[in-house]
């Protein structure tokens, strides 16, 4: 039996480093990047996390007023935020995000608004960047939402 091919796998750890005097691993995900891969912009290949699972439903860029900016860039903002709000709802924070799935109503706004749209993540979720996914929708429930994201956090025991 001969093995497999292809990239190996590497476990990137997480901006928290080991205890060095107890050698105890970081708390909290840890990012998987195949050997050899081109290192990911913005985002991760993978995660590994152990702990208590915390989700957000598609979550819009809604104010507390049930209002939405008329802009993309505003709506994501306002998003990110609420998705910060559920988080921290369940003893969560964004560095604990493992997985974000965007649904966009069109690519080339979101591809064009990427500068703003990194500033505004790294505002409000900080440095950490989970596996992530892009999609554009015909549309969405909300006629007048622009995005909607769903989040996934593990949160260590």
């Amino acid at each position: 039996m001969t093995a497999p091919k292809g990239p190996t796998l590497t476990v990137v750890p997480h901006p928290k480093t080991p205890d060095v005097e107890t050698d105890t691993p970081p708390s909290g995900p840890q990012v998987l990047q195949p050997s050899g891969w081109p290192m990911p912009k913005g985002y991760a290949n993978g995660m590994a996390a152990d702990g208590r699972v915390v989700v957000t439903g598609g979550v819009i860029g809604w104010d507390t007023q049930g209002r939405l900016a008329p802009d993309f860039v505003a709506q994501v903002r306002q998003t990110l935020s609420n998705i910060a709000d559920i988080l921290a709802e369940g003893g969560a924070s964004p560095a604990h995000l493992v997985r974000l799935t965007w649904y966009v109503v069109d690519i080339e706004e979101y591809l064009a608004s990427l500068k703003e749209l990194g500033r505004a993540y790294r505002e409000i979720f900080g440095a950490h960047y989970p596996a992530m996914a892009l999609v554009q929708v015909v549309r969405l429930v909300e006629k007048a939402a622009l995005v909607e994201i769903e989040a996934t956090a593990v949160v260590p025991r």
